[in-house]
């Protein structure tokens, strides 16, 4: 691919990996299932095809969160890495804040804030949607 690469690694280093291509969509997420599995209130997301994304060190763990829904952690420090979904088999969402540079890209929107802790304001212009887009 003519893409430029994005690295990225997990809190503790043991995984590391690379995405190369253009991100499809980026948001901020509320879901509570987003919420409960990082302990944060959200998760800044990116997605991407599937087949750009590859480990190039360690192994991600990946646990089925719900039906239909795998995410990819670090076994060692716990940290969020990917979320699959079989509803979209084709693409990959990275956490934003795993890559090397986490400025880019940047969220497109707030999605499932009818899930959104009351005590957290969106003080943005993006679009907000209580789901998900589509």
């Amino acid at each position: 691919m003519s893409e430029s690469a994005i690295t990225g690694r997990c809190f503790c280093g043991r995984i590391s990996f690379v995405v190369r291509g253009p991100e499809k969509f980026a948001c901020f997420c509320y879901c509570e299932s987003c919420q409960r599995a990082a302990g944060a209130p959200l998760v800044a997301w990116a997605t991407y095809e599937r087949d750009t994304f590859s480990v190039t060190q360690g192994e991600v763990h990946y646990y089925r969160s719900s039906p239909g829904v795998t995410r990819g952690l670090c076994s060692n420090c716990g940290s969020s890495i990917t979320y699959e979904n079989e509803k979209r088999p084709n693409d990959i969402d990275i956490t934003l804040n795993t890559f090397d540079e986490p400025s880019a890209p940047a969220p497109r929107a707030h999605i499932w804030t009818e899930d959104k802790q009351p005590w957290l304001r969106i003080a943005d212009d993006l679009p907000v949607y209580e789901k998900n887009i589509g």
